[in-house]
């Protein structure tokens, strides 16, 4: 193959956490995979190391569909040192050596939240060569894979393929829906609308995820790229129900504006 292609990824999980800009004791999670996660994945399944340059997968545009869009979870515990002693502070001294809590703080809080049950197909456009890689990658791990965070290794095969001289939008029309069956038994339509997001640098939305390393020792800069919303319309396998006025005004009435927000 040559020129461009699109490599399509199911991210399907019992928990998955798609990290944004929070830290410390609070870690919340977007509610569709990031840029900075899938490439993530990527570097892992290629068994790229932390300080190896991800430079070539940062130009690969991604489109996120929304299958399934699952539940939040927070996930709420305490923490302790075993020994008794006062938790360290954020503070450090001349030395570089990080103080104890003054006054003294034995039991600190940590919150961290997840996305449960959800199930999103991922598009990522370029090179073919790059993309042949990163696809075999995939269906042969190096490092083991997970969905946001390394407690979340995803449910079943990851790669759906790769589409030779496809656009990420038409990808994301034609994979067909891959909700669980769970779900898919509880939908009585013949068609089902689900969000969509697409890199595009006319895009009217900003998305702050794309990374400039996963190194640890000098810390993640996070740079904007523009995206744009859209809804796509699959087949659900199920009958088309009889047509008449009713259920016409009925299907026009199928549009719910707050479901972008998960309500």
């Amino acid at each position: 193959m040559t020129g461009h292609a699109v490599l399509t990824l199911r991210l399907a999980a019992p928990l998955q956490s798609w990290g944004g800009p929070s830290r410390y004791n609070r870690r919340e999670t977007q509610p569709h995979p990031t840029k900075s996660g899938v490439l993530g994945l990527l570097a892992a399944a290629q068994g790229r190391s932390r300080e190896t340059s991800i430079t070539d997968l940062l130009g690969l545009r991604l489109g996120v569909r929304v299958d399934q869009p699952g539940s939040l979870l927070r996930d709420y515990h305490t923490f302790s040192d075993h020994r008794g002693i006062p938790l360290p502070s954020a503070k450090v001294n001349a030395k570089g050596v990080q103080t104890k809590t003054s006054p003294p703080k034995y039991t600190g809080v940590t919150q961290r939240f997840y996305l449960q049950d959800a199930v999103f197909v991922a598009a990522l456009q370029g090179p073919v060569p790059l993309l042949e890689r990163l696809e075999h990658a995939v269906r042969h791990p190096r490092y083991p894979l997970y969905l946001g965070r390394r407690s979340c290794p995803p449910t079943g095969p990851v790669s759906l393929g790769l589409q030779a001289d496809a656009e990420l939008a038409d990808t994301l029309i034609a994979v067909p829906w891959q909700a669980s069956a769970h779900r898919r038994s509880q939908v009585r339509t013949a068609d089902v609308t689900l969000e969509a997001t697409v890199e595009d640098p006319a895009g009217d939305q900003l998305a702050v995820d794309v990374p400039d390393t996963y190194d640890l020792k000098t810390g993640t800069l996070f740079r904007r790229r523009a995206v744009r919303h859209l809804w796509v319309t699959l087949p659900t396998g199920r009958p088309a129900a009889p047509s008449t006025a009713g259920h016409a005004r009925a299907a026009h009435l199928d549009h719910d504006p707050f479901a972008l927000l998960g309500w």
